[in-house]
């Protein structure tokens, strides 16, 4: 299969691994009123693509770098505690530790054969943006790609939410999301380039409200989303 039908199945919504159940954070910000229309949604996607957008496509490119060569292991390990520390709500650890192993279990039964091995994390299991890098390696994807699925996925799945939450019409979510791709281009390139560098070196953007909405979505007795 070409690598650029490879780059749309992953970068794909429906690819298994629950990725639907997520809102990226935009019911907390929707039950705090700070998101209400297709204009503060846009906003939101924004903020969301220049932070978790841009250290999770960083951390996915580099953790497709890491799978040629020997010291793999120790390398994704330092990724996961890099990334570990970049992730101040302790929700939020857990959501991505939770997307990362439904990831895996889907990466594992689509590529029986690739070398996955063991991952850092123990139990709980890897950060999803390091599981979705080894998939794109898996998959023949180039690091750029790799970074590109990952940020097109920060903000698309969010987009999706708001269509649910809002109610808001899906023909200009879409649209939306097109005048959104330049950024999610340049974000991913931007990504791509900081993998060169070591795990300790790469973005840490941070949206300390998005953290705080993230401790209080998960204590809701009901809500639409898991995050």
């Amino acid at each position: 299969m070409p690598t650029s039908s490879m780059l749309l199945l992953l970068a794909d919504g429906r690819f298994p691994a629950g990725a639907h159940a997520h809102s990226g954070g935009l019911e907390a910000a929707v039950a705090a009123g700070r998101v209400t229309d297709l204009g503060t949604l846009g906003e939101f996607l924004r903020g969301r693509l220049a932070t978790a957008g841009l250290v999770g496509a960083a951390f996915a490119a580099a953790a497709h770098r890491a799978v040629p060569t020997a010291d793999r292991a120790a390398e994704l390990g330092r990724l996961d505690a890099e990334l570990d520390a970049r992730t101040a709500a302790p929700a939020l650890r857990t959501v991505s530790r939770r997307q990362g192993r439904a990831l895996l279990r889907a990466g594992r039964a689509i590529w029986p054969y690739a070398p996955f091995g063991d991952l850092p994390g123990g139990a709980a299991g890897p950060h999803q943006p390091l599981v979705f890098g080894l998939l794109a390696a898996a998959a023949g994807l180039s690091r750029t790609e790799t970074a590109l699925a990952a940020a097109h996925g920060t903000v698309t799945g969010a987009a999706s939410a708001g269509v649910r939450l809002l109610g808001l019409d899906p023909y200009h979510v879409q649209a939306l999301l097109i005048a959104l791709a330049g950024a999610c281009d340049t974000t991913a390139a931007d990504a791509a380039r900081a993998a060169d560098g070591p795990p300790e070196e790469l973005p840490a953007a941070a949206a300390p409200l998005a953290d705080i909405h993230a401790e209080a979505h998960v204590t809701w007795e009901v809500r639409l989303f898991a995050s």
